[in-house]
């Protein structure tokens, strides 16, 4: 019995002096309130100070396609049809300005040079006869041959100036005609410098005036052709950065800069398109290639 009440008691002690290590003095919970008050108000300015620094709000992302400038793309058509003679094009070749593409088979582009060239040697004789009959002009009978000489004249250089337009329009120079004679094929050539495509030409076929015989595309400057749409299009000014991955090029990313925001809504997705010129643009791009543009946000 004894020893029960021996353990009793030291239990009770020990119990004792726990509680009393747990219980703090009114001076000791003054200190830790006030500890906690600061460390609040550091964290708060901590955080104060990020947010102040870096509350923007995320860049959405534009999808779009890297494309080219209409004046960088050419489509080969001439005003009179014919049968492909020759073709020395190929889908992917490149090709320089006035390079020949192609030759067309057409009788009438034979007799249009036969035209320009009477003409342009009736003219001269004309001009020349006029040029005379006003010198001799004395009397009435001559004054009335100068002005059927000037009539003539005047037609004749209509119709030398008529065919002339008529080859100038098929690319020929009516200079080259005079000089180097009647050509047997119309060569139709590529007005500027770049890549062959959309090749729709072969050996044989005909070709209707005004048909596409093919796409030239010179890629040395291309551009991005955005989709942003109406809830965004108050982040995009023209001059703004851009920054933007290509499909297929890995995790590289390129700069762009915007030159021109469409001023029409597509009606079916009530997007905007906006386009960007490419700074340092890789010689792996290609037109249609599917890109993603952020805007560069300032600090």
């Amino acid at each position: 019995m004894k020893k029960i009440f021996v353990l009793l008691a030291a239990s009770m002690a020990i119990a004792s002096c726990g509680n009393k290590s747990e219980v703090k003095t009114g001076e000791e919970m003054a200190k830790d309130e006030k500890k906690e008050v600061e460390l609040k108000d550091s964290v708060k300015s901590d955080v104060d100070a990020v947010s102040s620094a870096t509350n923007v709000a995320n860049s959405p992302t534009f999808n779009g396609l890297v494309t080219v400038a209409p004046d960088r793309q050419a489509t080969l058509s001439v005003t009179m049809g014919g049968r492909v003679h020759s073709i020395y094009a190929m889908p992917g070749k490149a090709v320089a300005r006035g390079q020949v593409i192609a030759t067309l088979d057409n009788p009438e582009f034979i007799e249009l040079q036969q035209t320009y060239l009477e003409s342009a040697a009736q003219f001269e004789y004309l001009e020349k006869d006029y040029a005379r009959q006003k010198s001799l002009a004395q009397d009435a009978t001559s004054k009335k041959r100068v002005e059927e000489c000037k009539a003539e004249f005047l037609s004749m250089k209509s119709k030398r100036d008529a065919a002339a337009a008529k080859l100038q329009a098929l690319g020929i120079s009516p200079k080259s005609v005079v000089d180097h004679g009647i050509k047997p094929y119309l060569p139709v050539m590529s007005p500027i410098g770049g890549f062959i495509t959309n090749l729709e030409a072969n050996l044989g076929k005909y070709i209707n005036a005004g048909e596409a015989i093919c796409d030239v595309i010179n890629k040395a400057q291309p551009i991005l052709q955005l989709t942003v749409y109406e809830k965004d299009i108050r982040l995009m000014n023209v001059g703004d950065a851009l920054l933007f991955r290509v499909n297929g090029m890995g995790k590289k990313s390129f700069s762009a800069t915007v030159i021109a925001i469409d001023q029409t809504v597509d009606k079916s997705d009530y997007s905007i398109k906006v386009y960007a010129r490419v700074k340092d643009a890789d010689a792996a791009f290609r037109p249609g290639m599917y890109v993603r543009a952020k805007k560069v946000m300032g600090e």
